[in-house]
């Protein structure tokens, strides 16, 4: 075995957590961010080596490697990588869903894409739907934002009756509502637009405006707002 399998045997300048130090986190790829979360490697190949590996189970794809679960890395069997590692890896990318996601609370919504972007991120990766709701105040600012259901692979089901009640007792203005589609299709279903319609006519009972109906996958979104010109 060479001496240089070693990383701290590498230039200083070539450490991922001297490079880090040095340079900050974006001169490092991502085998080297990874290889700081993994601590060490094995007998046989370096942290780096082992984050290397470990992307190349989802060749190199970070979105795929977020859709895993403890489980899912554990069945790779790849050797030096457990569960204390696992963990580690799965805590940092959940760490920055959880930066996203607080990052939309109090925000001015400009345009549909603006929590396109945010919902997108929290949503793309689940293998079943999700229907959520974003409240909003009169400045156009997120005021409280949850999920109502969750379903299978082919739908959930969203109660109207709910999201009223819940947009009354936040004195909400406003809201987006907002589901995902684990297909990857962006496509609205037929029963996805009788929703909207129903949503929408009661809202307006409620002098309460319907400002989007978002629909997300790993592909990108579709707004109702924006294909509609009647909207």
């Amino acid at each position: 075995m060479q001496l240089s399998h070693h990383i701290k045997n590498w230039a200083e300048e070539d450490q991922p957590i001297c490079k880090m130090l040095q340079k900050g986190a974006k001169y490092l790829s991502d085998a080297e961010l990874i290889a700081i979360l993994l601590q060490h490697g094995t007998a046989q190949q370096n942290a780096v080596e082992l984050a290397r590996t470990l992307l190349q189970s989802t060749h190199h794809n970070l979105k795929q490697l977020a859709q895993l679960s403890i489980a899912d890395i554990l069945a790779l069997k790849i050797n030096g990588i457990g569960k204390v590692k696992a963990v580690r890896v799965l805590a940092a990318i959940e760490l920055g869903s959880r930066r996203i996601h607080k990052g939309i609370e109090k925000k001015n919504i400009r345009q549909s894409k603006d929590v396109a972007d945010h919902l997108k991120y929290l949503l793309q990766f689940e293998n079943k739907e999700f229907f959520m709701v974003l409240l909003l105040n009169q400045a156009n600012k997120v005021i409280h934002e949850e999920i109502l259901s969750e379903g299978g692979i082919t739908g959930t089901v969203a109660d109207p009756r709910i999201i009223f009640k819940l947009a009354l007792s936040h004195q909400a203005t406003g809201f987006i509502i907002c589901h995902n589609h684990p297909s990857g299709q962006l496509v609205p279903s037929r029963m996805d637009d009788l929703l909207t319609e129903k949503i929408k006519k009661g809202a307006a009972f409620f002098d309460i405006k319907l400002v989007d109906h978002l629909i997300v996958s790993i592909e990108g979104y579709y707004s109702y707002a924006e294909q509609n010109n009647n909207w």
